[in-house]
């Protein structure tokens, strides 16, 4: 697909899933061990390690990561407490045979074909869509040639397109799964600020161990690492963990504790049948929703469950106290009658409750935006009882929709992110669409595209309409 102009490297602030790392592409590689402070291995590890907060310079022959001071980007003179290289397990080199055919349970490559995180994010409601895709590609690591599964990260602040990645996995021989890089493309405005985070093992670092095989209390291993670039280093806290899940308990969980570039720490939950459960750091907040296929249930769309997402559909259209009102009572009664994924209720609640506190106090942006923000959890609460390929392609009439609503607003920002989020959702669907229905869309979204680099909404929104009618015969 063609991703938005405004394309350009640069600093980075304020990201999401990567927030902790520290705009360093301008530093070179051949400075990403500090020479004569710091050595590195032949893997681009670098070992040695003392508590966590001391400086441990020269306590293991010198050996230094520096730390990156997150809001300048630079280079401090400061060294990351890292762990003892011998608690290390992504030291030996791995072996790839069938890289693609991953069955590591707590890696959502083994079996997830989509998972959807909620929670908050610099005090803003926050939300990613992890997406399996069918693209096949190959990444040459140290001379050889190793096929990758890609997954598709689009994250989501206040409901508008955030960051957009592409990451890389292959599955070892062991069974531990490899992280081999990700392009990355940071948004504001609608369009692509910088791509500050995207790193290719064999160009800007080595291959990353992001899970082990079989995850023991103590283990160690760096999921990203070409320090100065992209780095983290994991440690397992805890293993055979049982989490509460979107229905039910889930058995298996494994806890860790993330060391970043700029010394601060984060802990972090894997589930088998999501991969990355759940995440916190301060105040931020994030956690699986709901993910598919591990949350399938049987039956049809509940009657209240499409009543909601009739009225979610009418609010997102026009606000009003009356269309607020009547969201919400929907979601009453839906809520009383299903068991709903924990955090998709705890989602909704706030978005309801937003909503209608807006609508009455006539604040439209804000307002908007908590329609925008029901509209998405309502799709996600059918999305365990539908095939992907119909809520994906729901999805994409939510944001053909929600341009109409900004280009009334005149905002021009919100309209070429709308059209964004349209060109990255049917980057999922399209592989599963054959015959004329994809090339109108095709064409539709390059029109669009065309329209918005030229800040035309009103052409936008003529084509809109044709894009919606479209989309109702897919999926």
């Amino acid at each position: 697909m063609t991703y938005p102009r405004n394309h350009a490297r640069g600093a980075r602030t304020g990201s999401v899933r990567r927030r902790r790392r520290a705009a360093a592409l301008g530093v070179g590689l051949a400075a990403v061990v500090t020479a004569g402070a710091c050595g590195s291995g032949g893997n681009g590890d670098s070992g040695g390690g003392t508590a966590p907060g001391r400086d441990r310079a020269a306590t293991s022959g010198g050996d230094c990561v520096r730390v990156i001071d997150e809001a300048t980007g630079r280079r401090t003179a400061k060294c990351l407490p890292l762990a003892p290289r011998e608690d290390r397990v992504d030291l030996e080199k791995p072996v790839f045979t069938h890289p693609t055919r991953i069955t590591n349970p707590l890696h959502p490559t083994a079996k997830v074909k989509q998972v959807v995180y909620g929670g908050q994010v610099d005090s803003k409601p926050f939300r990613t869509e992890f997406t399996l895709l069918p693209t096949k590609r190959t990444i040459e690591v140290n001379g050889e040639r190793v096929a990758v599964r890609t997954m598709q990260y689009m994250a989501l602040s206040d409901g508008r397109i955030k960051e957009l990645a592409l990451d890389w996995f292959a599955q070892a021989d062991d069974g531990a799964v490899w992280y081999l890089g990700e392009d990355v493309y940071n948004y504001r405005g609608g369009v692509v600020a910088d791509t500050e985070g995207t790193w290719k093992a064999g160009k800007s670092g080595p291959a990353a161990m992001i899970m082990p095989a079989h995850p023991q209390r103590g283990d160690v291993y760096r999921p990203e690492n070409a320090p100065e670039v992209v780095f983290e280093e994991v440690t397992v806290k805890s293993v055979n963990r049982t989490v509460p899940g979107p229905h039910g308990p889930v058995e298996g969980a494994v806890t860790v504790n993330e060391l970043h570039m700029d010394g601060s720490r984060e802990d972090k939950t894997f589930a088998p049948g999501y991969g990355e459960f759940s995440t916190s750091s301060g105040g931020d907040v994030e956690a699986v929703s709901v993910a598919v296929p591990t949350d399938a249930r049987p039956g049809p769309v509940p009657a209240e469950l499409t009543a909601l997402t009739e009225a979610a559909r009418a609010v997102q259209g026009r606000v009003t106290e009356s269309t607020a009102r009547q969201a919400h009572s929907a979601w009453d009664d839906y809520r009383g009658s299903d068991r709903a994924p924990r955090r998709l209720v705890t989602q909704m609640n706030r978005d309801i409750d937003t909503l209608d506190r807006t609508a009455r106090g006539q604040d439209r942006t804000a307002a908007t935006a908590a329609a925008l923000r029901v509209a998405q959890n309502a799709l996600d609460l059918r999305l365990p009882y539908e095939p992907l390929a119909r809520i994906e392609s729901d999805r994409m009439d939510l944001w053909a929709r929600q341009l109409t609503v900004d280009a009334a607003a005149r905002d021009a920002g919100a309209v070429a992110g709308d059209v964004t989020s349209l060109e990255l959702t049917w980057e999922r669907v399209r592989p599963a669409v054959d015959g004329p229905d994809a090339s109108r869309v095709d064409r539709l979204l390059h029109e669009l595209r065309e329209a918005v680099d030229h800040k035309d909404t009103g052409s936008a929104v003529k084509i809109a309409p044709e894009l919606n009618s479209v989309l109702g015969g897919i999926g």
